[in-house]
């Protein structure tokens, strides 16, 4: 037998070794869009704080010759108290979502190990719940990472690896956006959204200020304006986003799943069907599924939702309503043919693995 090692190219993808999978926070130079997320949130505290709320707390280089204005004082302390808390929470998010991993295909589990059809192994066996499958009927599976996709599943060529209900690669997170860490993400563009928008208009006095002192200090004036126009360039940007994500929340799709939708697959095909999601469960239903149960901490980055990232169907899901009143959405009739052709080739039912 000749030494010379086999070229996985010419390999099939199921019979090749699965891509090794990158080491997070491997490339130092994807940190620069962090870096530069970071420097954005310390100017715009640093002018926040000495430009404006300083002067209302009538403190160091504003602190008045005279009596201090107590109703003045006391309207900084409150705005000092609402925008640290809304800072704090904008920045534990944004941490959480960067160092919460995302969630990927269970590791050494027959039910998503990749098996080639080669008489042995029932390769096709289809777990209860399953929607997504190609269109020759058969499950889904992933080239890379050499497993079998779960519904909502995608592989991220920067991070390497199949993402559990992928919604996007988000670098300015280093980091992909899915199953266990959209809650974060979701809660970062809301803190972050609410942040903007509180800097804009409580800097609306600072700016009247420095209006009708003319012996206001140059660079106090060019901070206070610069830091309220870049606060509400970022205010409108994130409003946009964060409503889109609101939208797809209650539509109960994923970014993935909206693009595929919006592409039509066929000449003449229309591909916009947002009206439609099998995993639909209601408006609060889809708003569970991705801040959590418990609705008093919606709004605190804990608590994730129940699940495990794998199966997505429950009785609450438009799916299992129209399977019910027999719209046969679900592929029963392929997984029974798949039954009962394992049973003709090989004499038993084939067993469900164990979850």
């Amino acid at each position: 037998m000749s030494d010379r090692p086999i070229d996985s190219g010419l390999l099939s993808p199921a019979l090749a070794s699965p891509t090794p999978k990158r080491r997070r926070f491997a490339e130092p130079q994807k940190f620069l869009p962090i870096i530069f997320v970071v420097c954005t949130i310390i100017g715009l505290w640093a002018i926040y704080v000495v430009c404006h709320l300083l002067p209302l707390l009538q403190m160091g280089a504003w602190k008045p010759l005279g009596p201090v204005d107590e109703k003045v004082r006391t309207r900084g302390l409150q705005q000092f108290a609402i925008f640290h808390y809304i800072t704090i929470m904008f920045v534990i998010c944004y941490l959480r979502s960067i160092l919460t991993n995302p969630g990927s295909i269970p590791e050494n589990d027959l039910q998503w190990e990749y098996l080639p059809e080669d008489g042995r192994h029932p390769s096709n066996w289809v777990p209860m719940g399953l929607q997504e499958m190609k269109k020759t009927g058969m499950r889904r599976h992933c080239k890379w990472c050499g497993k079998y996709k779960p519904d909502r599943c995608h592989h991220c060529r920067v991070c390497k690896t199949c993402i559990l209900k992928m919604d996007h690669h988000c670098p300015w997170i280093y980091n992909c956006v899915g199953f266990a860490n959209y809650k974060f993400f979701f809660l970062l563009l809301f803190y972050s959204a609410l942040d903007c928008h509180f800097i804009v208009w409580t800097m609306l006095e600072s700016l009247k200020r420095c209006i009708d002192k003319p012996e206001t200090p140059f660079a106090t004036m060019f901070f206070t304006l610069f830091g309220k126009t870049l606060a509400f360039f970022l205010s409108v940007l994130i409003t946009l986003f964060f409503g889109f994500h609101n939208w797809l929340m209650l539509k109960a799709m994923t970014t993935i799943e909206f693009c595929e939708k919006s592409w039509p697959k066929k000449e003449g095909e229309s591909g916009r069907g947002y009206e439609i999601s099998i995993y639909d469960a209601g408006a609060l239903g889809n708003v569970r599924a991705i801040l959590g149960d418990n609705i008093l901490l919606w709004f605190f980055p804990c608590s994730r939702p129940s699940g495990d990232g794998l199966t997505f169907v429950s009785e609450e899901t438009r799916l299992t309503k129209d399977m019910e009143s027999g719209k046969g959405i679900r592929r029963r009739t392929h997984q029974k043919a798949q039954r009962v052709q394992f049973q003709n080739r090989y004499g038993y039912s084939p067993t469900p693995f164990p979850r």
